[in-house]
């Protein structure tokens, strides 16, 4: 769907410049962002509170690679225009009474000083992509300053392999889920070939349905419905079951029940959003089953090797295949539930004193088959199918509800104990957001990549894929004491997209027209 131009006040670094910037010793936000403190407040979601718990205490990072050098003044206006607009961004949580006291969030004035880091960094830095690697993991030992607006925005100038510059947002998730949190960072860029239009997001194309009344398209909606009902009713049996005692198998990329307070490192890789384009043509089947059958593939791959070092003595890893049989290991899949919201959408919400904001989100829990396959092209089949059976399921819907009634009726510890029970008994993180077709400016920076994941829940593995422009970004985030390795298991997911290509191109489903 094409995005028209925002009906708020445009912006783009000409009208940046038109601007006062915010002095170091100036507080941002103006009159629209700084409600006095004493206003009532807004409470907390259910799922705010339970992000709040020391169970769930999770953080959303998006690293932003920016073509340029980063200006910090420049910066500071435009998020003064944007991001300051948006109730949460300048709302900080105020506890009533004593410990155990009901969190609301109280719109208060920011100080954009209080936010935003700015290291002095040498620009001749040894290693510069482990530099940013490693200040981004140690972000994950600080916990938030819980007296004012949960975010904070790291600009490190330093020229990395893929950028000249990086961003680092840190936002509490307890501000909103991880979709609608991309969303207000994408309603703050622009086109960059035009500084005043929004992003252009693309959506799903649904199939026209026919107005067929016969008896068979009859029978056909019948079994639709039945197989509705059986696959939820399925889906929560093994939902409850997973909270009480089904565990995934123990593998070398599962963490231990506290793995969510340990420090995370997140390594990416991007690679042709075109050449999953072309598998998911040649197999009829979606990016999203691409993506995860590529996940299925670089998984089995690196299990096995790993299941081949651990036999070794020598430590290196035995050729063939390693992996034991029956394996259990599912991902843990968030899913928002809310009515989706375009760019344009939340762009104008942010000119709008109030809105409806917070953390709408189900769980499913998706099988993950881990094997290799002799035709690469299985991943992608096998992939198809789980996620054609979860569509039919109505589990994160229920899974929400559920989490909010248990809230409701025994309160946040409860239920933070339960559905983190649930998660460790699972083994890793799988989400993937659309991003832009076209390059975008954050305040004025062309962004060369986005790079957005989570910590805080007790997973040792988290796997996001990001689109933007014709690439397709990969962000594993992992507990290093877990996946000591993490590039080698960026290695894998690169190279079981060439195999399965590959195994297209060698069956004739498609041209080797991609370099």
């Amino acid at each position: 769907m094409e995005m028209e131009s925002s009906s708020g006040e445009p912006w783009g670094l000409r009208s940046l410049r038109l601007r006062k910037p915010p002095t170091d010793g100036d507080s941002a936000g103006g009159s629209s962002a700084g409600y006095a403190a004493e206003e009532k407040g807004e409470p907390l979601s259910p799922a705010g509170r339970l992000f709040h718990s020391p169970n769930f205490n999770c953080c959303i990072v998006a690293i932003m690679g920016c073509r340029t050098e980063i200006n910090p003044v420049v910066i500071k206006a435009g998020l003064v225009n944007t991001l300051l607009k948006h109730p949460r961004f300048s709302g900080k949580l105020v506890i009533d009474g004593k410990k155990g006291g009901k969190k609301r969030w109280v719109r208060t004035t920011v100080n954009l000083d209080d936010h935003i880091t700015i290291p002095d960094l040498d620009p001749n830095v040894d290693a510069p992509d482990k530099f940013v690697e490693d200040y981004v993991s140690n972000l994950t030992k600080i916990p938030m300053d819980l007296s004012k607006p949960l975010w904070e925005l790291h600009i490190l100038n330093i020229k990395t392999s893929d950028a000249n510059a990086v961003g680092i947002f840190r936002i509490h998730h307890s501000i909103g889920d991880g979709v609608s949190l991309i969303s207000v960072l994408l309603a703050c860029t622009r086109k960059t070939s035009d500084p005043e239009a929004l992003p252009t997001i693309p959506t799903q194309k649904r199939a026209g349905s026919r107005s067929s009344c016969g008896f068979w398209q009859f029978l056909k909606i019948i079994w639709l419905v039945f197989k509705l009902f059986w696959n939820t009713f399925v889906d929560v049996l093994f939902f409850v079951a997973t909270m009480i005692f089904l565990k995934d198998k123990d593998t070398p990329i599962k963490g231990a029940p506290n793995v969510g307070w340990t420090v995370k490192r997140f390594v990416h890789r991007t690679v042709s959003l075109d050449e999953i384009k072309l598998v998911k043509n040649a197999t009829n089947a979606t990016i999203n089953d691409v993506i995860l059958g590529v996940t299925h593939a670089g998984l089995a791959q690196y299990l096995s090797r790993r299941y081949g070092e651990r036999e070794s003595n020598k430590g290196a890893a035995k050729k063939g295949n390693n992996l034991p049989k029956r394996i259990r290991l599912r991902s843990a899949l968030l899913v928002n539930i809310r009515p989706s919201a375009g760019i344009e959408e939340v762009a104008d919400m942010m000119m709008k004193s109030k809105f409806k904001w917070g953390n709408w989100i189900g769980y499913i829990l998706l099988p993950f088959p881990i094997a290799l396959q002799d035709d690469p092209l299985e991943y992608i089949h096998r992939a198809k199918a789980t996620i054609d059976r979860k569509k039919l399921s109505l589990e994160p819907i229920l899974t929400y509800t559920s989490a909010k009634l248990l809230l409701n009726i025994f309160g946040v510890k409860v239920a933070a104990a339960l559905i983190h029970r649930v998660l460790s008994n699972t083994t890793m993180s799988f989400s993937n957001v659309v991003g832009p077709v076209e390059e975008i400016s954050f305040c004025g920076h062309p962004l060369a990549y986005l790079a957005p994941s989570v910590y805080g829940h007790p997973h040792a593995l988290t796997v996001h894929f990001q689109s933007y422009m014709n690439k397709m970004t990969i962000v594993a985030g992992v507990d290093q004491d877990v996946i000591p390795d993490p590039h080698k298991l960026c290695d894998d997911f690169e190279e079981s997209l060439k195999l399965i290509k590959n195994a297209a191109v060698e069956k004739g489903l498609i041209k080797n027209d991609i370099q």
